[in-house]
């Protein structure tokens, strides 16, 4: 938790002490809900950038931008015409687009507040959709991301897999949107006076009053009004679309931290000839003066086991860049982990990689071959403990992504236990893509140690499920004391 969110801590058990059952909807608007921004201003950047716009259209948009609220009728302008330009085009390209956009801009921007709030409703088994004004393109990238199968939108008239230019129905705006929502509720058996709803705009009103527990998420001043007067939760996140000057200001300043950690340790190096000595002083000299600097505070549960079964290999879930930055900070000395060969590389980093004893690894090679893992294992059995991430790419959101093998392999050929690190709330100080770090809390829980030497490569799916699935219960019901 990056900071105490009391309203958004109550909804949050509100939803856990209520009914459970697909009988209960939690509805969520998208553009300033789901994500801080709006997805379609990706797309006209896009345009823009491939010179697709005319100057009259651009100076048609950025009046309507500056405008802010628009009408009913403005609105369907708008959404009528930008279908109109997507005439002839295939569902194929327009996913195919939509898809980029989401991973070049859009998925930077998700509010993992929100994300908490479809995960609390999963768990109870409620039926969770998304009512946007947005097209069905533009959403279902998030919608597949978070596992909702459901989508209230505005929809593009098809005819043999390509777009006519025309709307089928009315957009999902304003009292189209609650229209939609009745709609879908009365079709899936859905019953709305016991239905949450989640949105930000003063067009959302509608759609708000047709549940019986409704909450404005950053809304706007006319939301914001009723909401008060009705008494409904107002719930405000920090803004994810920039960093805040703060947390920019931080982040700089992390950054020559660990750097002036890396040249004093290119000192001692040279001073006593240890690049082991040297590389565990930058561990540990850089990770707490970033921390510091940032105002981020690292609270650790089963500490004990982060020293007491060395050498081990240590796997970590992974949302963000700043998990290593955690594992630096918590684990300090004598270890290390694998990267791409390429990265060896990089000025700067990729010499302290060197001091450190990362192994560099082809990529290619260890999906062919086990023996491609040597240069770990070797380290291992010299005494190096390694940090390796089995979902092996950073996730959008905290679910915990499919085990790879490599980790186990390693472990298994080296002699030594695997030790659990689950780390929460990375992904709320610096985000998949982000590049500016935020002051808050990271926890950490580290398990048990897990013993591979009996292991049999036949069961190996079974074993990494088993650990998988250790994760995902450590999340879901957070330890209070020692694990």
């Amino acid at each position: 938790m990056t900071r105490a969110n009391p309203i958004l801590e109550q909804q949050l058990q509100r939803i856990a002490d209520g009914p459970s059952g697909p009988k209960i909807g939690a509805f969520f608007d998208y553009d300033g809900t789901l994500i801080d921004g709006y997805s379609a201003a990706a797309y006209f950047v896009d345009r823009i950038k491939r010179g697709d716009m005319a100057t009259k259209e651009i100076v048609e948009t950025l009046k309507l931008s500056r405008k802010g609220d628009l009408s009913d009728e403005e609105f369907f302008e708008v959404i009528a015409n930008g279908i109109l330009d997507w005439a002839g085009e295939s569902e194929a390209d327009l996913r195919a687009l939509w898809r980029r956009l989401w991973l070049e801009k859009t998925a930077t921007t998700l509010f993992p507040e929100s994300w908490k709030l479809i995960d609390a409703h999963q768990k109870k088994g409620h039926t969770v959709a998304i009512a946007s004004s947005a097209t069905l393109y533009q959403i279902e990238p998030l919608a597949e991301e978070y596992g909702i199968e459901h989508i209230v939108c505005t929809r593009a008239l098809i005819r043999n897999g390509k777009l006519t230019g025309g709307l089928d129905g009315l957009p999902a705006w304003g009292e189209g949107k609650a229209a939609g929502v009745r709609a879908f509720a009365k079709a899936k058996g859905v019953n709305l006076k016991a239905s949450y709803g989640y949105a930000n705009g003063n067009e959302d009103i509608a759609f708000l009053k047709a549940v019986g527990i409704p909450s404005a998420i950053q809304p706007k001043p006319q939301l914001e009004q009723v909401a008060r007067e009705s008494g409904w939760p107002i719930l405000r996140f920090p803004r994810r679309s920039r960093g805040p000057v703060k947390a920019m200001a931080r982040t700089v300043g992390a950054y020559a931290a660990m750097g002036a950690s890396f040249v004093a340790g290119l000192g001692l190096e040279r001073l006593t000839g240890d690049s082991r000595a040297a590389a565990d002083f930058i561990t540990a000299t850089a990770s707490d003066a970033a921390m510091a600097v940032l105002g981020v505070t690292i609270e650790v549960i089963g500490e004990q086991h982060l020293q007491a079964h060395r050498p081990c290999v240590f796997i970590i879930n992974h949302q963000s860049k700043f998990d290593m930055f955690v594992m630096m900070n918590i684990v300090r000395r004598s270890f290390s982990g694998v990267a791409k060969a390429e990265a060896a590389k990089v000025p700067g980093f990729g010499r302290y990689m060197k001091m450190a004893g990362v192994a560099f690894l082809d990529r290619a090679d260890t999906q062919k071959s086990i023996d491609a893992l040597k240069p770990a294992v070797d380290r291992i059995k010299a005494g190096l403990s390694m940090c390796i991430a089995p979902e092996g790419t950073r996730s959008w959101t905290p679910k915990v992504g499919k085990f790879k093998k490599g980790a186990f392999h390693m472990a298994m050929q080296a002699g030594v236990p695997i030790v659990p690190v689950v780390i929460r709330n990375a992904g709320e100080i610096m985000g998949r893509n982000d590049q500016t770090m935020r002051a808050g809390t990271v926890q950490v829980a580290v398990l048990p140690p897990i013993d591979v030497r009996g292991w049999h490569h036949e069961e190996l799916d079974m074993r990494i499920a088993e650990v998988r699935q250790q994760y995902i219960d450590t999340l879901d019901h957070w330890p209070a004391g020692g694990a």
